[in-house]
């Protein structure tokens, strides 16, 4: 059974997770960390998954020949640089999404993927998780007949920091981007046409940053099927993540995972948990599978199941929303050249 050595760059929030998920797989070495801030309890963590180096400079990671593959779990402005350089040393590559907030840049590096001859994987972790992948394979084998209507409903349980949302691309970017995705994914087809209408609802501050906390967005594929999201950044009751494909010969849904499927009946009504409250926590086993099927696709010499061209076009979804908000009409995706 062959092994693959990987380096890591960025040590926050999701190179952690990632990091810890990777030391388990008996298939990975992790030989290196990187990160700007390396501090005592960084090093401790780092000794404690069993990582061979932690350094400031991730330079160290792109210039080691025993490294075949890099995650890049850095700051979004960081992508198109670190997958240039990474694809240049001849590394294979996982990326967080977005790879850049501005798709004509994500063009460029995936020319320089292509060039080099090295894979490249994009974190659409959704696409890895139980309920929505039964939804797609439902789609593909025809259940559902063709598809009319794809509803999605994406609402997170809390905004995020003001200072987060000064350097994320807005809602559209850093938030939707995952339903743009799935929306391509469940529906098994591009989308043609986007129509978005956006308010400030939870928090003044955010549109102080101008950005917007709650959307509706209406797409066309190409198909022939019609689709709405709807965003909210503030969702009291936990983090809501619902998808509905409806076709010609019956639908498919999927409702959200809680901690359990208890429920309390009582002559006063009948009780539930709410929703598990973190993507984190939703999206545990996801975040797992998207990684171990990086290591095999490198390590078997196939395909990634989603590419660079997975995040280009969710990208240009994302751009032609913003567009659309900004100058009150449908965009269609022929004009995001």
């Amino acid at each position: 059974m062959g092994k693959l050595t990987v380096g890591i760059i960025g040590a926050g929030r999701i190179g952690r997770l990632h990091a810890e998920h990777l030391s388990r797989n008996v298939r990975v070495s992790i030989k290196m960390i990187s990160d700007v801030f390396v501090t005592d309890e960084l090093n401790s963590w780092a000794t404690d998954l069993g990582v061979g180096r932690v350094t400031n400079d991730y330079k160290d990671i792109m210039q080691d020949p025993d490294i075949q593959a890099v995650f890049i779990c850095s700051s979004t402005n960081t992508h198109v640089p670190f997958i240039t350089e990474a694809a240049q040393a001849g590394k294979h590559i996982f990326c967080e999404k977005p790879i850049s907030l501005d798709y004509r840049q994500t063009v460029e590096a995936l020319e320089a993927v292509q060039k080099a001859g090295v894979l490249l994987q994009t974190g659409f972790n959704r696409r890895f998780d139980h309920n929505f992948k039964r939804v797609r394979e439902l789609v593909q084998n025809g259940t559902v007949g063709q598809p009319h209507l794809i509803k999605i409903t994406s609402r997170d349980p809390a905004p995020p920091s003001l200072d987060y949302v000064k350097v994320s691309g807005g809602l559209f970017m850093d938030m939707a981007i995952h339903d743009f995705d799935m929306a391509r994914f469940v529906s098994g087809s591009e989308v043609t046409e986007v129509y978005a209408q956006g308010a400030v609802l939870v928090d003044p501050a955010i549109g102080e940053l101008g950005d917007i906390d709650t959307a509706i967005i209406t797409l066309k594929f190409a198909n022939g099927a019609l689709g709405v999201i709807d965003n909210s950044r503030k969702a009291v009751y936990g983090y809501d993540q619902r998808v509905e494909v409806f076709g010609s010969e019956g639908s498919v849904g999927t409702n959200n995972d809680f901690p359990n499927t208890a429920e309390i009946s009582t002559k006063n009504g009948i009780i539930r948990d709410n929703p598990k409250f973190f993507f984190l926590e939703r999206y545990h086993d996801s975040y797992i599978d998207e990684t171990r099927q990086f290591i095999d696709s490198v390590l078997n010499g196939e395909k990634v199941p989603v590419d660079g061209n997975d995040a280009l076009q969710a990208e240009k979804i994302a751009f032609a929303a913003k567009r659309s908000l900004s100058e009150g009409r449908p965009v269609k995706l022929e004009e995001v050249k």
